[in-house]
């Protein structure tokens, strides 16, 4: 074997005891990163993916909490459209309401009117029979004086009245 070890050596040009010495270098250097590089590496290495872990964590809960606000809303919003509606359909009530009473008014005035009218129209009548009253009064006074001046025969007394009724019906036209 040590002729292959020479030959090994010859052919490579490394010895044995170098390769070996390489090696326990090679561990040594790879314990001392490790402990000094390799875990402060893992170690921010880890806290970056508990920052990032974080992240999304924070990141979901605030999507769950607008998924709830937005739902609070859409719900605020469905109340507030129910409640414009029942404001508008109040209003629409009293505006109703309002129209009602105001022809109400309206009817009692036009029957108030209608009323004075009507007292009106009956005082004129009774204003204008008493004026036909005194008319044929006057006229009846003056037929009597007519006839208490004369001595009149009853064929005269028939056209008096006669010619009285003529007067009447002449004083209409």
């Amino acid at each position: 074997m040590e002729w292959f070890l020479g030959e090994f050596e010859s052919f490579v040009g490394v010895n044995l005891w170098t390769m070996l010495f390489a090696w326990i270098n090679l561990l040594i250097l790879y314990f001392f990163l490790k402990k000094l590089l390799f875990k402060p590496v893992k170690k921010m290495i880890d806290d970056r993916q508990r920052e990032v872990d974080d992240m999304y964590e924070t990141a979901e809960k605030d999507r769950s909490d607008a998924e709830k606000m937005k739902a609070e809303y859409e719900e605020k919003i469905e109340h507030a459209n129910e409640e414009s509606e029942e404001i508008l359909r109040s209003a629409v009530r009293r505006a109703q309401l309002k129209e009602e009473e105001i022809l109400r008014e309206a009817n009692a005035k036009a029957d108030r009117v209608m009323e004075r009218a009507e007292e009106k129209i009956e005082q004129e009548k009774k204003r204008a029979l008493n004026e036909v009253k005194n008319e044929v009064s006057g006229m009846a006074i003056g037929i009597a004086s007519a006839i208490i001046e004369r001595d009149v025969s009853e064929d005269e007394h028939k056209e008096l009245i006669d010619s009285f009724i003529d007067g009447i019906g002449d004083g209409d036209d």
